[in-house]
């Protein structure tokens, strides 16, 4: 879902094929896709937590999340500066990567909780779509979620509303996953091509976000050099 939105920025931003992406169908696709990312943070968050939590100290789980948070920031930063190079206008200063940084160092005290993550989240989320009809003079909480009215950029993810989205995701998985074990029942099609495919898609969904669209934007400028 990712690929294709992403696949369709980029037409669009290089005029090869004109589309309104910030309304109608693909506004609520790219909702969708981050809604979609930022609970399965929350619900990886879960099933790590529950997976390490009885074999580790208190201090190691937290240095592991703190390293985790920082590095996934650190990687938002570097994107960050890339955008600021190609795009400039426009460039990414709290995208989906700081966001998911942020909340991984946000989620420590939530992760062996259950429904006060279900009832805070639903509460984020309404007061973030609720904020969302606001604009404000500074930029010095623009990560919350308190946007400027002169603020423009290609990918923003402010804690508010989606850290709520990723306490569901936790939510989630400590109702379906209680000690890292599934409370239901699953056909195994683990041995199918396509479930493979998926599986290694996953387990490598980092180095995939951050390879994917230089090699995309690679590609149509060789298509576009070679026109």
């Amino acid at each position: 879902m990712m690929f294709f939105f992403h696949f369709l920025y980029d037409l669009n931003f290089f005029g090869i094929y004109k589309i309104s992406l910030y309304s109608g169908f693909f506004l609520i696709y790219a909702y969708t896709v981050g809604s979609i990312f930022l609970l399965l943070v929350g619900l990886s968050l879960s099933l790590s937590y529950n997976r390490i939590k009885n074999n580790l100290t208190k201090k190691q789980v937290f240095t592991k999340y703190l390293q985790r948070g920082f590095k996934i920031f650190g990687l938002g930063m570097v994107i960050t500066l890339g955008t600021w190079i190609y795009l400039h206008n426009g460039f990414i200063v709290f995208g989906v990567l700081h966001c998911i940084g942020i909340s991984i160092l946000l989620s420590y005290p939530f992760l062996k909780l259950r429904y006060p993550n279900l009832i805070l989240g639903i509460i984020l989320i309404l007061f973030g779509l609720q904020l969302n009809n606001f604009t404000f003079d500074f930029y010095w909480l623009l990560w919350l979620g308190f946007t400027p009215s002169t603020f423009y950029t290609v990918d923003y993810y402010p804690i508010l509303p989606w850290f709520g989205v990723v306490l569901l995701g936790i939510f989630i998985g400590n109702t379906l996953y209680p000690e890292y074990k599934r409370k239901f029942l699953l056909v195994d099609l683990s041995t199918l091509k396509i479930v493979k495919i998926l599986s290694f898609l996953g387990r490598h969904s980092l180095v995939i976000y951050l390879i994917h669209q230089p090699i995309m934007i690679g590609f149509i400028h060789l298509i576009l050099y070679l026109t």
